[in-house]
């Protein structure tokens, strides 16, 4: 099985900046995306932003484009989700995941437990 990790939550002022880290373990071999979800209370999971391994295929979440950039270190193994100019409505609980492949928020089995974010006005 894959093992996720993530790191870098916190708490935030309005603009402010985070950098969240998944580091993965185990059976990577055949997940070729890593991606970050978001949930807030009282709301439904949210894709964030996706990275194929071979970097080739990115993807936001339209209300994160331009603010987040998401990256991979392979040395490390791990996928990084830097966060620019925070607003409030980004807090949220952030996951990472992993899956077979990157053409859609879908068929994501590999979770980790999960890092929060939260972002004050």
């Amino acid at each position: 099985q894959v093992q996720l990790v993530e790191s870098g939550g916190g708490s935030v002022q309005a603009g402010g900046s985070l950098r969240l880290s998944c580091a993965a373990s185990g059976d990577t071999y055949r997940r070729n995306c890593v991606a970050w979800f978001r949930q807030a209370p009282g709301k439904q999971r949210e894709g964030v932003a996706r990275i194929s391994r071979s970097g080739g295929l990115i993807s936001y979440a339209d209300s994160v484009k331009d603010r987040f950039t998401i990256s991979q270190d392979n040395a490390k193994n791990a996928v990084s989700l830097q966060m620019d100019s925070l607003k409030p409505e980004d807090t949220a609980m952030y996951y990472c995941a992993a899956a077979i492949f990157c053409d859609t928020w879908y068929g994501f089995g590999f979770w980790g437990q999960g890092t929060q974010v939260t972002v004050s006005s």
